[in-house]
């Protein structure tokens, strides 16, 4: 079984995408290189920055977890960010 991260990365714009994988490296390098295995809103928001990395455990809670994060204001995803909030408080 493999860990599961939820990932925050950072576009040009300053919005924040919210995303889980088992490799965050592989996945951020996938999205920063704008070919099709990357997401589709961050093509053409370059340069990124990968803002937020925790583990999750199973892949059941990654999704619950970024479904909650996705429903954030963003002032709530940079407190997030910031450590002001964690993920056991959303």
């Amino acid at each position: 079984m493999n860990n599961w991260f939820l990932y925050l990365i950072r576009c040009k714009q300053g919005r924040l995408y919210t995303g889980i994988t088992t490799d965050v490296e592989r996945r951020f390098e996938e999205h920063n290189s704008g070919d099709k295995r990357g997401s589709k809103y961050l093509r053409g928001k370059a340069p990124l920055a990968l803002v937020l990395k925790k583990e999750i455990g199973s892949r059941g809670m990654a999704l619950k977890i970024e479904a909650k994060v996705k429903k954030l204001l963003k002032i709530q995803k940079e407190m997030l960010v910031e450590g002001t909030i964690k993920i056991s408080d959303i």
